[in-house]
């Protein structure tokens, strides 16, 4: 069996995550997490150097889910982002990878001393 292959979706408003089946594991995944790590353009830009840092993305949750064909879907943000097309293969990537890609999401939001909530700023005093 293909470890991408997508057997069950599962969205859960309330605690804004998603589970996603493959085979038989189970992940579950936050709206926030998705959101950050979008394959649209406006996220990952044309090339490496054109990635746009999400910020300010704790209070997004999904709106709605549709499928592409059998082998992706596209999900509605609260943000009003609805541009990423989510391949089941880059779904399981996600999934399987999540603790060293949320590590490097929190290390690059603090580097840009940015925040995960919008309604923070965060300001640097050096010592």
């Amino acid at each position: 069996m293909n470890t991408a292959t997508l057997t069950r979706i599962q969205l859960h408003k309330q605690s804004k995550t998603l589970e996603l089946q493959f085979g038989e594991q189970s992940y579950s995944l936050s709206a926030e997490y998705l959101r950050v790590y979008s394959p649209s353009a406006e996220v990952r830009g044309h090339s490496p150097s054109q990635a746009v840092l999400q910020t300010g993305k704790i209070n997004v949750a999904i709106d709605d889910i549709k499928t592409v064909g059998n082998y992706a879907l596209q999900l509605y943000f609260s943000d009003g982002h609805d541009s990423g097309i989510y391949s089941f293969s880059y779904l399981h990537e996600l999934a399987t990878q999540y603790e060293p890609y949320w590590q490097d999401y929190l290390q690059r939001l603090e580097q840009a001393k940015a925040s995960r909530d919008p309604d923070l700023q965060v300001v640097r005093i050096g010592l």
